[in-house]
């Protein structure tokens, strides 16, 4: 049966304020394996206590008799100020691991905290419960591994290692083979299980448990792994040197000699009702030893056939899988590509655990990955399994990838989506307010989910809270765009009045961008009031006559374009002298500059070109055709009407349509990302992508 609990199910959340007084769920503990409320835990997954090996935990250990280093304490400082900073993080458990000797504060000190980070780090765990039993004992050795198989449960390898621990320190086969079964139930399935159930069968070779070894030989046949062939061998050989009654288990040889005495009577024609009471002294089968083998192969066979047609199947995929354990390091777009394809195929199964399973497979090797993570949630949303994609979710947004935007912007969605407006505005608020403060996309969807509740004051405060934390700044890059959205926002939910006035705001800050000019024109354009063209012409001319601080040809493009479309705007809006006065600056700035270019990139040609390619130029190759002579004299340009110029403000305007579908700003450019999303987002489609600017939430302000 599927685990009914999935690790970190319930996580226990504690409220923190953050910065805007909001309560967020900041400790998810449970989620990583470091859970305080673990203490007493007992292993009942699937019915398999292991009570008999629970000793209770204690609760988590003040570390202030763990005196660091100078070096300890450089590379503590480093990792405080950066948690992600992987190789920071082994350095010092390096430091620690040498110079701690038999301290083992310093080392639980060390260890919990960068598991509480990299829970799935299933090496680190090991060496965690190594350092616990050499300096203080057993029982600290299976509190470590019960954090470890909490915080990655689908690891094949850390059971492997509890499971050779406990073999290793108790003497109940009992105790061994429910903490073996306890394990198979999460990871028995898995494509590369073969190391834990090789564990298993050499554990019962050793007790010499014929009937258990075939047992667990019968287990594997049901499911699709790797050496399914030498499985199946293991098992005839088996059959072939031991006697059926000691490969039988005792319900097995009751239920055989039952099935044998039931068809010899049917084959009588005789059927007596009192002969089930009487299988306590089964009567001997007439038939041979050889022919009960064969059978028992038999049935087995037929198990092993279906396996390995379903691994037929899905072989390709698990080959494709170079690295199914985690690691910082970004997967390769190919790989990342044939995780997709895995679950596209696993999501026609109609068997919930087989999928489960392959996405709890996935989200450790692409644990960095919200787009997976994301992919999890709504497929189990989908299923109407709401318990698991919250779980998914949490583990996601507190674990492991907490510092990447999107998955908290789709949190906030999704949590909106199932009625938990709570739980989306606070979502918005620690990312916009902790993790990332100022965050203007957090910030306009936090406000666009706002008016959508029907809250337009809420909505407002929103913005107004960004707006002033940005003003106490000495130099705010965000104030100007913070208040263009919010001047748009109200005029498309009617306060035209206020709009008006927050624009204005825009008018007296220094250094204003081409993006944020773009918008005053723009916001200028669709007030139905009388048009500020003074007020704009100076902001403008201060613009295109400021001196360079960049490249010249990135800053000159720039110019140009902000040049071409206040041109636009002053066709529509302004005067005649006002038109004249802007052509002819944009004239001077720019369109004889551009004149220049080809004169000198045609006698630069000329310098290298030879005669032969000089007279092919002329048409004929004796004359010059007409407008190549270099002696003649250019016409004069006439920018206003001329086809470059044209052509130059068709393509400021191919997108804008007399401003309606204005919009350019992109948020990635403020939001911040981890190395391995940059590769990885362009295989998968985020459902909540980000906004192109401010016209693309039209839709949602509407609403």
């Amino acid at each position: 049966p599927p685990p009914p609990h999935l690790p970190g199910g319930a996580p226990h959340e504690v409220a923190a304020q953050g910065a805007d007084g909001s309560a967020y769920p900041a400790e998810h503990a449970s989620l990583n394996g470091t859970s305080g409320d673990a203490a007493g835990y007992q292993a009942t997954e699937n019915g398999a206590a292991a009570d008999e090996m629970a000793e209770p935990m204690v609760p988590e250990q003040s570390y202030e008799d763990a005196v660091a280093s100078a070096e300890e304490a450089r590379l503590w400082d480093v990792v405080t100020a950066d948690c992600l900073d992987f190789d920071a993080w082994t350095a010092l458990i390096e430091e620690t691991e040498r110079i701690a000797e038999s301290n083992i504060l310093k080392i639980r000190k060390v260890y919990d905290a960068f598991l509480a980070e990299f829970p799935l780090c299933f090496g680190y765990w090991k060496k965690y419960a190594d350092h616990e039993g050499r300096l203080d004992g057993v029982n600290k050795v299976f509190e470590v591994y019960e954090r470890a198989v909490l915080a990655v449960t689908y690891s094949v390898d850390i059971w492997c290692n509890y499971c050779q621990f406990a073999i290793s320190t108790y003497n109940d086969p009992d105790v061994i083979r429910r903490l073996f079964d306890r394990g198979l139930a999460y990871v028995g399935t898995d494509y590369r299980s073969n190391t834990l159930w090789d564990e298993y069968i050499k554990y019962e070779e050793s007790l010499q448990a014929w009937s258990n070894l075939a047992v667990v030989y019968t287990r594997i046949l049901e499911h699709p792994i790797q050496q399914l062939d030498r499985y199946f061998n293991c098992l005839k050989e088996l059959t072939a040197t031991r006697s059926l009654s000691e490969i039988l288990t005792a319900e097995e040889t009751s239920m055989y000699c039952l099935t044998v005495e039931n068809s010899a009577q049917v084959l009588d024609g005789e059927a007596h009702p009192n002969d089930v009471e009487k299988t306590a002294e089964p009567e001997v089968s007439s038939s041979t030893e050889a022919e009960d083998k064969a059978k028992y192969v038999s049935i087995r066979e037929e198990l092993f056939r279906k396996a390995k047609e379903y691994e037929s199947k899905i072989f390709n995929f698990e080959q494709a899988i170079r690295r199914p354990y985690f690691h910082v390091k970004p997967l390769d777009k190919p790989e990342l590509e044939n995780w997709h394809s895995y679950l596209d195929f696993i999501e026609k199964e109609e068997d919930i655990n087989k999928v489960i399973k392959l996405y709890e497979r996935c989200v450790i090797a692409c644990a960095s990955y919200s787009e997976f993570w994301i992919r999890y949630v709504q497929c189990m949303e989908d299923r109407q399994s709401l318990e698991l994609a919250n779980n998914a979710l949490a583990r996601a947004t507190h674990v492991f990838v907490k510092k990447q935007t999107e998955i908290h912007l789709f949190s906030a969605r999704f949590k909106e989506l199932n009625g938990d407006t709570d739980g989306a505005r606070a979502e918005y608020q620690h990312l916009h307010s902790v993790l990332y403060p100022g965050l203007l996309e957090a910030i306009v969807k936090h406000a666009n989910m706002e008016h959508r509740l029907g809250d337009k004051e809420s909505a407002c405060l929103v913005y107004e809270k960004a707006i002033a934390a940005e003003k106490e700044k000495e130099q705010s890059q965000l104030l100007p765009m913070l208040l263009i959205q919010y001047s748009r926002f109200l005029y498309m939910v009617g306060d035209l009045e206020k709009a008006r006035e927050i624009s204005g705001g825009l008018h007296g800050l220094a250094n204003l961008t081409k993006p944020v000019l773009e918008a005053v024109i723009f916001l200028e354009s669709i007030f139905q009031s009388e048009k500020r063209i003074d007020l704009l012409e100076s902001l403008v001319e201060k613009f295109l006559t400021a001196e360079q601080t960049q490249g010249e040809l990135a800053s000159l493009s720039d110019k140009e374009e902000l040049s071409s479309i206040y041109l636009e705007f002053l066709d529509t809006f302004g005067d005649v002298q006002s038109i004249k006065k802007a052509t002819t600056r944009h004239t001077i700035l720019f369109s004889r500059k551009r004149s220049i270019l080809p004169s000198k990139k045609r006698r630069a040609d000329d310098a290298v070109m030879s005669g032969r390619d000089k007279m092919a130029k002329t048409g004929d190759g004796t004359q010059p055709g007409m407008g190549t002579d270099p002696n003649a004299h250019n016409p004069a340009v006439w920018p206003a009407t001329s086809e470059a110029s044209a052509q130059q403000w068709g393509a400021a305007y191919a997108q804008q349509a007399a401003y309606p579908a204005y919009g350019a700003y992109d948020y990635s450019q403020q939001m911040p990302q981890s190395a391995p999303q940059a590769a990885a987002y362009g295989a998968y489609p985020p459902t909540y992508p980000a906004q192109l600017w401010i016209s693309h939430t039209v839709d949602l302000q509407i609403t």
